[in-house]
């Protein structure tokens, strides 16, 4: 279905008038008609999708991608196609296997009714292998995340990390701002348990009692304690006991989120 399909189907649903849309974004009924009859000459803009998102009550940045999608050139949106769809083959893959509680005598059986098209020895490192993004982790004051429990069952979702080789790397969605400009609110940090921390390294913190979470760089002081301190210099740091940490894991990699208003 195409982009002006798609945006008619919503309107109808909506019981909505082109008029009506026209008044609401701003731009005219003929140009609309173009867009949802597919004779529009010049595509609609980015600022046009995000006002009809909001309009016809889309998931933002649905327009978006559609018309970026649609703007591709064949060959290559065939391509992105064909690898998107491998990569829900993968994801699938993953979960079933995680389910399987990583019984090795039933990888084979798995690779199998995957109908993943890659070699079975290169299952998991084709693309990288796939990190869990667990749930989220406060740059802000700690905050306790139901499920920011660390493994692989409690993700909801999954990114691809070339290189890392720790099979307890896990990542999260940062919250907050307390550790700009390094990083931003959406921004996926990879963290790996096996990489060893030092002064100044942005890590991952969860306290023992209660099992709150936050974001920031760490410094070892003297008498066993530990400095939180925030790269954003509005907020002040925080002087704890390391007895009250029960995980500290260095960042390794970030995934920046370039575009805030549209994810």
């Amino acid at each position: 279905m195409s982009l002006g399909q798609i945006i008619r189907k919503k309107r109808e649903k909506l019981n909505l008038t082109l008029d009506e849309v026209s008044s609401c974004v701003g731009f005219s009924r003929p140009y609309l008609s173009t867009i949802e009859t597919g004779k529009v000459k010049n595509p609609p803009s980015d600022e046009l999708l995000k006002k009809l998102e909001k309009t016809l009550d889309f998931e933002q940045g649905l327009l978006l991608h559609i018309a970026h999608m649609e703007s591709l050139p064949s060959d290559i949106r065939q391509e992105y196609e064909s690898a998107e769809a491998e990569n829900q083959k993968l994801r699938q893959f993953v979960k079933n296997l995680m389910h399987a509680k990583h019984d090795a005598g039933k990888l084979d059986v798995l690779l199998s009714e995957s109908s993943l098209n890659i070699e079975k020895n290169a299952a998991l490192s084709v693309a990288g292998r796939l990190i869990p993004v667990i749930n989220k982790i406060s740059a802000g004051y700690p905050t306790d995340f139901a499920g920011s429990d660390c493994s692989v069952s409690a993700a909801d979702d999954y990114v691809r990390c070339p290189g890392l080789h720790d099979p307890d790397a896990f990542a999260v969605r940062v919250v907050g701002n307390s550790m700009k400009p390094k990083f931003h609110e959406g921004d996926i940090v990879v963290f790996s348990p096996a990489a060893e921390v030092a002064d100044g390294d942005d890590c991952f913190i969860r306290f023992e009692t209660p099992h709150e979470t936050t974001f920031k760089r760490v410094f070892f002081e003297q008498d066993k304690k530990i400095r939180l301190q925030p790269r954003n210099e509005k907020y002040p740091p925080v002087i704890i006991n390391n007895k009250r940490i029960n995980i500290l894991c260095r960042a390794v990699i970030r995934y920046e989120k370039l575009l805030p208003d549209l994810l």
